[in-house]
C-alpha cells in the first residue's frame, strides 16, 4: 500500500504547534531544513521490542517537531525489523503526513548471506534499497546512505550506484557515513560530476569522542555538506545513569552492547565534573551534552535514540539552553582534556 494515499484513515492527530517549538538548521548547500534533534531507530524498534512503545516514541517525536527519522537496513534485531515496524507505524499513524517526514535508510553492513549482502557493490546497494522500500511501504526515501566505506569496491562503483538511485527516484538525496575526510572529498567530487552531490555525512561525535573535530568537520564545512552525529551521549555515559556506578539492566551491565563496564571507572571523574556544570546551567548532563554538540558550526542535527516518549522529550529540552559562556566552554574543555 502506498502510504501517500490520502484516503488511508488515521486516528493520530499531531500537535498543531509542533513546528513552532522545534528549531531547524539548513543542511549543507541544499534547500533541506532538518530539526536540530533527530530520532534514530537503531535501538527499541525491532521485533524483540514493544511495538506500542515504538509507536508512541514516533508520535511523541512528531509532536515535538522532529521530522527526520534515521533507519538502516540492518536495524532491529533481527535485521530489517526496525524498517518493517516503522512501515507498519507509518501506515497506522502517519499516512497523511509522509510529505512532512524526512526518512533515511542505509546499507553497507552485513544484511543477508552470500557475497552480495554486504559492503559497497552496486549489486548490494540497489537490492538493499529495494528491500528497504518494500519493508517500509515507501516509494522513495529522502536520503540513502552508504553506511561505511568499502576498501574492496572501487569508490566510483559505489558512488555511481548511489547516484543511480537518486536518478531513478528511489532516493531524493545521498548520504555518507563514517567516511574519512579524504574519502569524503573524493566521493563528493565523483557525485558532483554526476549531478548528485552529497547532502549529509553521519559520524560518531560526543564530548567523549571528539576525533571528528580536527579534520572531518572542517572538511564538511568546506565541501558544504551537512553533518548528523550519532551516539551524542556516548552510549549513556553522558547521562546521570552512571554517576554512582553501574545500575542493573543498564547497557554497561550487559555484554552485548557497545558500552562495557570497564569504561565507567575511566571516565567517572570527568562525568561527575561535567554533571556539576550541567546542574549550574539548570540542565541534566544529557541535555548539556546535546547542547554542547550544537555549538559546532558544522553540525546540522544531533541524532538521539530513545527508550520511551518521556526520555525523548527530556532530550529535546536541551534546546531550551544551547548558549554557553566562554567560561563554561573553557571549563568543559579543561575537564575533557584532563
Amino acid at each position: 500500500m502506498n502510504i501517500n494515499d490520502k484516503s488511508n484513515p488515521t486516528t493520530y492527530i499531531p500537535n498543531p504547534e509542533r513546528y513552532n517549538t522545534m528549531a531547524y538548521n539548513r543542511c549543507g548547500n541544499s534547500g533541506v531544513l532538518l530539526p536540530k534533534i533527530s530520532l534514530g531507530l537503531w535501538h527499541n524498534f525491532g521485533f524483540y521490542d514493544s511495538f506500542e512503545n515504538a509507536r508512541n516514541i514516533l508520535k511523541k517525536a512528531f509532536d515535538l517537531g522532529i521530522t527526520h527519522l534515521d533507519l538502516a537496513n540492518n536495524y532491529g534485531p533481527p535485521y530489517g525489523s526496525a524498517e518493517e515496524n516503522f512501515g507498519r507505524i507509518l501506515k497506522k499513524d502517519f499516512a497523511n503526513h509522509r510529505d512532512e517526514l524526512f526518512i533515511a535508510s542505509k546499507a553497507g553492513y552485513d544484511m543477508w548471506p552470500g557475497p552480495y549482502g554486504n559492503n559497497g557493490s552496486k549489486k548490494y546497494l540497489v537490492a538493499s534499497l529495494d528491500q528497504s522500500l518494500q519493508r517500509m511501504g515507501l516509494d522513495y526515501v529522502d536520503v540513502f546512505y552508504h553506511h561505511r566505506p568499502d576498501a574492496e569496491t572501487p569508490l566510483e562503483e559505489t558512488m555511481h550506484a548511489l547516484s543511480l538511485m537518486v536518478k531513478q527516484g528511489k532516493a531524493l538525496y545521498i548520504g555518507l557515513s563514517r567516511y574519512s575526510p579524504e574519502e569524503t572529498i573524493k566521493a563528493q567530487k565523483i557525485l558532483k560530476d554526476l549531478g548528485t552531490p552529497v547532502l549529509i555525512h553521519q559520524s560518531k561525535y560526543s564530548m567523549l569522542e571528539r576525533s571528528v573535530e580536527t579534520e572531518l568537520l572542517p572538511t564538511l564545512l568546506d565541501e558544504k555538506i551537512g553533518s548528523i552525529v550519532f551516539s551524542p551521549l556516548a552510549q549513556g555515559l553522558l547521562t546521570d545513569k552512571y554517576l554512582k556506578g553501574i545500575p542493573e539492566n543498564s547497557r554497561a551491565s550487559k555484554n552485548n552492547t557497545y558500552l562495557t563496564a570497564d569504561e565507567i571507572p575511566k571516565t567517572i571523574d570527568k562525568i561527575q565534573q561535567l554533571n556539576e556544570i550541567a546542574l549550574q546551567r539548570g540542565q541534566k548532563l544529557s541535555q548539556m551534552a546535546v547542547a554542547w554538540i550544537l555549538t559546532q558550526p558544522a553540525i546540522t542535527t544531533v541524532l538521539v535514540g530513545a527508550s520511551s516518549p518521556n526520555q525523548l522529550a527530556e532530550n529535546v529540552l536541551a534546546l531550551n539552553n544551547t548558549d554557553f559562556s566562554q567560561e563554561e566552554l573553557q571549563s568543559i574543555n579543561r575537564i575533557l582534556n584532563s
